[in-house]
């Protein structure tokens, strides 16, 4: 059960791991209060969280981790798929002792939360979901050349793939991503396995794991805030309302000025708005 770790900026570390079927699952724990799930998605990791988790930590304990394959998780040979993380992160609640917690999910993290909710049963008091992949069908043009010629691409020289990782997160922004930032997005796919991995966790991307949760979210009960870069092309406006109208009483707030690395371009805005819905009682 041995990660290749890759330095990220910014001294991200997380500190603790399970095992998950032979493999290491990477996490940690912050701060004190009501329990908070927040889970990252594609192509990154905790790491872009950094911001809301470090605030979040000043009024809630937030658990947090990186998904199977990513950041300094396992990166392995394996099923990497959004079908394995929500049995991860159920695995992880029951590690944790967590119960009917708060959870925040950006992207593939968003699918995963509701995944763990609707197929794995597990119940959150609230749920925030940032420009989740929720929506069928998604998938770039980018994605299904991947899925066609996965070993191709994983065999390109190291300064090609470290380029076409680059120019891809890029086109997630609305702003320019600072260097600092686009180093510690770029770090967990570098090396063997990190390079590997990076076009693994892409091939195995399908919007069936979306289209086998999507009919049951309108039995969505849990308080529901929807948060979206106005200006996200990875993942349009039009399936935030689209979402927005399958989740009874579900509330929509579009950030202006950002794409869909929201995470990363307004993190206090995000912030505002996440404080707001969880602290409405």
């Amino acid at each position: 059960m041995e990660t290749e770790h890759h330095e990220q900026p910014d001294g991200w570390r997380l500190k603790q791991s399970i095992d998950f079927e032979g493999r290491e699952v990477r996490y940690d724990i912050a701060g004190d209060g009501e329990p908070l799930v927040i889970v990252h998605g594609t192509p990154w990791s905790s790491f872009n969280l950094r911001h809301l988790i470090r605030r979040l930590a000043a009024k809630y304990k937030v658990h947090y981790f990186d998904l199977m394959g990513y950041g300094q998780s396992s990166k392995e040979e394996g099923d990497v798929s959004l079908g394995i993380q929500n049995r991860i992160l159920d695995r992880l609640l029951d590690h944790w002792g967590l119960d009917n917690s708060l959870a925040i999910g950006h992207d593939f993290g968003g699918a995963t939360v509701l995944r763990t909710h609707l197929l794995n049963g597990c119940s959150f008091s609230k749920l925030i979901l940032i420009d989740p992949v929720a929506v069928s069908p998604w998938g770039s043009p980018f994605f299904k050349h991947v899925n066609q010629y996965e070993s191709a691409f994983a065999g390109v020289p190291d300064y090609i793939h470290d380029a076409i990782v680059r120019a891809y997160v890029k086109t997630a922004a609305f702003k320019p991503i600072e260097p600092d930032t686009m180093d510690g997005i770029v770090a967990p796919w570098t090396g063997e396995k990190g390079k590997a991995a990076f076009y693994r966790q892409i091939a195995q991307s399908h919007s069936g794991y979306t289209e086998e949760v999507q009919p049951l979210y309108p039995t969505i009960s849990t308080p529901t805030l929807i948060l979206w870069g106005r200006e996200d092309t990875w993942i349009p406006l039009d399936k935030a309302r689209e979402l927005h109208s399958l989740i009874p009483g579900s509330q929509l707030k579009v950030i202006d000025g950002t794409g869909h690395l929201v995470i990363e371009e307004n993190p206090d805005a995000l912030l505002g708005e996440i404080l707001t819905f969880l602290q409405d009682k």
